[in-house]
């Protein structure tokens, strides 16, 4: 039997779901797979760098604003919130060995047109808010390094910026793996200092919160610190994209955002702790940087800067790793052209997926052009979500013996987390949700171009009949 012939059987004897997975080297013939290659503490380090971002140095002046000294319960019950949504990614997950994430989850379960509307939110995430966080990388280095901050020089550190993790993640999975592991340590180490640093202080300073403070800012206030907090909770979604390069992924996943959202939460709820505790409920544009001055002196605003940079970076690196991988996905299942999906012959990385995608990063951030999308980055979370816990209803439907993590009262997290959603959507704005209509007719201009491709090659019923792929 042939390899190709033999790997098709193979998939045959998969579950239902892992039977519509369509592998690269099945549609391509070119006789490649990923190479497994991320255990479960480097993918609890990537759930890590996906959700901590710069994002931590600026949300507690909003929290603070909101709740005053009563933020970090938010922090907490945010991560508690997130918990539930997780909770159903983890399961959803555990079904998959291919990559592709939420997208792969809704095109399972609901056929090609709702799993590519879910493919190009996430797109619009992975694309505008890197862009945004690359822009506030260049914005801090200018402020220590001036002559880097416009013209070629800009470009130039940009330049060296997305290249690093753009060769990694094309030299192999596991140097793209162990850079993410090595920035996540990194920007880690001076939010760990901060926290031991505030905690110290607050032992010589004790002072508990009263009851007041937690009911007097009100319900609206406490509803509104949340839904800000779900955004800054995100990113854990693009972490389950590159599961083809997972070590025994039906434990590995579940494990990793379980420990990843811990840890996270960990930082956060700690991070606002300190800050409320050392410069009290003041309201302030750079709460962490008053915080560093006062807890390390003169320094404190060049350690936050050089802090913000690393966070930065530490999430590009991740990025740069994750959506390739989607975008292989894509092409792999036919959604896209099908050299988008091609492996490198010896290091075994859609290279060409992911020099393009380093590119567009590259062009967004050097244009500026990218910014009135990065709002439009957030809301588009609440399409991820909602689809994955919905996902959840439909393939236990489907599969109900599949040999997966399953969720105790899993039904009632999926209902939650849509409602969660729902509450979400709510706070859209008009113009936000015009670009989330130009979205979805994008997808579905996708979709039809997919669609009359595989009728035209007669790939749609060659591959329902071998690999039982869900209709169009």
């Amino acid at each position: 039997m042939s390899s190709r012939a033999s790997t098709l059987a193979a998939n045959r004897e998969h579950s239902p779901a892992q039977a519509m997975v369509l592998h690269c080297a099945d549609l391509l013939g070119c006789g490649m797979s990923f190479i497994r290659a991320i255990g479960r503490w480097t993918m609890t380090a990537l759930v890590i760098n996906c959700i901590i971002g710069s994002g931590i140095f600026g949300v507690p002046a909003e929290l603070t604003r909101l709740l005053g000294r009563a933020s970090p319960l938010a922090m907490l019950a945010a991560g508690l919130v997130m918990a539930i949504i997780l909770s159903c990614m983890a399961e959803v997950a555990s079904q998959f060995s291919e990559p592709g994430g939420p997208y792969l989850y809704m095109r399972t379960a609901f056929g090609r047109f709702a799993g590519l509307q879910v493919a190009w939110f996430s797109l619009l995430i992975f694309t505008a808010a890197p862009a945004a966080t690359t822009s506030l990388f260049l914005n801090y280095l200018a402020g220590l390094l001036p002559w880097a901050g416009h013209g070629w020089q800009r470009l130039a550190m940009l330049s060296v910026f997305l290249l690093i993790p753009t060769v990694a993640n094309c030299y192999g999975v596991r140097n793209g793996a162990v850079l993410s592991n090595l920035l996540t340590i990194a920007k880690l180490l001076p939010l760990l200092l901060l926290i031991t640093l505030g905690v110290l202080r607050f032992v010589k300073h004790f002072k508990l919160i009263d009851a007041r403070e937690i009911t007097n800012p009100g319900i609206a206030a406490w509803l509104s610190a949340l839904l800000l907090l779900i955004f800054a909770y995100g990113g854990s979604e693009s972490a389950v994209i590159p599961v083809g390069e997972v070590k025994d992924p039906r434990r590995t996943v579940p494990f990793g955002l379980f420990a990843g959202l811990a840890a996270a939460t960990a930082v956060y709820a700690l991070i606002q702790f300190v800050t409320v505790a050392t410069i009290g409920a003041s309201t302030t544009e750079r709460p962490l940087a008053d915080t560093a001055s006062v807890l390390i002196g003169a320094g404190g605003a060049t350690f936050v800067a050089i802090a913000v940079m690393i966070s930065a970076y530490g999430r590009i690196s991740s990025t740069i790793l994750n959506t390739p991988r989607l975008v292989s996905s894509l092409a792999s299942q036919g959604d896209m052209p099908l050299f988008l999906g091609k492996l490198h012959a010896r290091f075994n990385t859609p290279t060409t997926a992911i020099v393009l995608y380093a590119a567009t990063l590259w062009i967004l951030a050097a244009s500026g052009t990218f910014l009135w999308f990065a709002e439009l980055a957030a809301a588009s979370m609440i399409v991820i979500y909602a689809s994955t816990c919905v996902a959840l209803i439909r393939l236990r439907r489907q599969q109900p013996q599949a040999d997966a993590l399953r969720l105790p009262f899993g039904h009632a997290f999926a209902v939650a987390g849509v409602l969660i959603s729902l509450a979400l959507l709510t706070r859209l704005e008009a113009r936000q949700a015009l670009f989330m209509v130009i979205t979805t007719l994008i997808a579905s201009a996708n979709w039809w171009w997919a669609h009359r491709r595989a009728s035209s090659s007669g790939t749609g019923r060659r591959l329902s009949g071998s690999l039982a792929l869900k209709k169009f």
